[in-house]
């Protein structure tokens, strides 16, 4: 898995941190302020999406008559607490990133994210000094289903693109990543369990947790 690789670029949301929860329930709430209902398909639609394009999205969808950044900022007030207490990291995933670092293989963040957020997600996990860079989709001009935010990480991080390795939860995402010339392991997360078989087909390597990878990289558990 690692043979020629000089770095490691993470998602956030889905693929470190079982996060998904927390989003789910904000739409819940934030849409009942204006009377409507969640839509079942609605993580589909927007999981792959900037922060800005899903609140674009929300405005048009559902007649948000609210300007973009306080969109924006009502879900950042929302989060903050969840991403500080209630965001677990999946199974492994410190073990795993402090073995990277360890082993002197850069490791980097590409998250649709806010700089808030993934601070203070990977600050309350102890994590957040193991990353040598952090890449956001604001970034860049176009979402996860393009290679943009993937390359902008590899850039960052100094390694040709062909010697990065990702780690994505989304099909959008990894079909992305892989779009920029490099290797993708697909992580399962419940809320994409219906596209696992495909995420499995898509991706070079697929786990369903970070502990999977104790044995064959022979990290202590």
């Amino acid at each position: 898995m690692l043979t020629n690789i000089e770095a490691v670029i993470f998602d956030l949301d889905g693929t470190l941190i079982d996060s998904i929860g927390v989003w789910n329930k904000i739409d819940i709430d934030y849409l009942n302020k204006y009377g409507k209902e969640r839509p079942k398909n609605l993580q589909q639609k927007i999981s792959h999406l900037t922060f800005k394009e899903t609140a674009q999205y929300f405005q048009q969808t559902f007649n948000i008559n609210e300007p973009i950044e306080k969109i924006i900022g009502d879900w950042h007030d929302m989060a903050l607490d969840s991403y500080k207490n209630e965001t677990p990291l999946k199974s492994g995933a410190k073990e795993f990133l402090e073995f990277l670092h360890k082993s002197k293989i850069k490791i980097g963040l590409a998250t649709s994210n806010s700089i808030d957020l993934l601070e203070t997600a990977l600050k309350s996990h102890d994590i957040y000094d193991l990353f040598d860079t952090i890449t956001t989709t604001a970034e860049v001009s176009r979402n996860k289903d393009f290679p943009d935010v993937y390359l902008l990480a590899a850039k960052k991080l100094n390694i040709p693109p062909e010697h990065c390795l990702v780690f994505e939860d989304l099909p959008v995402a990894i079909l992305g990543a892989k779009k920029g010339g490099m290797k993708v392991v697909g992580v399962y997360d419940d809320h994409n369990k219906e596209s696992w078989n495909y995420i499995q087909q898509i991706s070079d390597f697929s786990i369903k947790d970070y502990t999977e990878l104790f044995a064959y990289f022979q990290i202590p558990k």
